[in-house]
């Protein structure tokens, strides 16, 4: 089931490369195309329903978080507890740093980071359009931004199939000057209920390294 999950999600995670073709209607309105021949208009902040909110409540990692992964890319670094969480390099994605995983369960996590510095404000839009061109009935299941240790980042929750497939993945994105994060936890849907605290407490690990890079 692992390999299954990281391939759908390695499909889904480029922030810079196009994942879709789009093209413009007789009547000027821009859509994106798909594999299978069909169609949707291009995602826009309009299409949701409402300004992302923030989040009342302020996150810190978990005191059982005793170990910083660090980035080799940007300024960031990862509390995990390692008695819970097994990590390595990542090796099925090149876009991606580091994959984590809940030892014993069927709970995965992937750190994805570049140079590029991207507006906070916009990654939503970006990582939608590019879950919609492999995903078309993807959907925003949640989001917020929240404070995580002192960062404001963007909290997605998104539900989506492929293949059949039916999975979820939750995600803290954040961008500064030295880079763009992708902090994403992922399982099927039918474990959500079952994983859900214990992906929190694994994404709220998420720190800022002053000084580094």
């Amino acid at each position: 089931m692992k390999h299954q999950l990281i391939a759908l999600i390695i499909i889904l995670i480029p922030f810079v490369c196009i994942a879709q073709q789009t093209a413009i209607t007789q009547t000027g309105e821009e859509v994106i195309l798909y594999v299978d021949g069909t169609w949707k208009y291009k995602y826009t902040e309009d299409a949701e329903t409402y300004e992302i909110p923030m989040s009342k409540k302020r996150f810190k990692k978990d005191k059982n978080a005793t170990f910083l992964l660090k980035s080799k890319v940007i300024n960031m670094g990862f509390w995990l507890n390692p008695k819970v969480w097994s990590f390595e390099n990542a090796t099925d994605n090149n876009e991606a740093e580091y994959d984590l995983t809940l030892r014993g369960e069927d709970l995965y996590a992937m750190i994805i980071s570049e140079k590029v510095e991207i507006p906070l404000e916009t990654l939503k839009g970006i990582a939608y359009e590019n879950g919609l061109a492999v995903s078309p009935d993807l959907q925003i299941i949640d989001q917020e931004y929240r404070m995580i240790n002192g960062q404001k980042v963007l909290y997605l929750k998104m539900y989506g199939t492929i293949q059949g497939i039916k999975f979820a993945y939750f995600g803290y994105y954040f961008s500064n000057e030295t880079g763009t994060l992708q902090y994403i936890c992922y399982t099927s849907q039918n474990l959500i209920e079952k994983y859900e605290d214990v992906c929190e407490e694994l994404l709220n690990g998420l720190v800022v390294i002053e000084g580094d890079k």
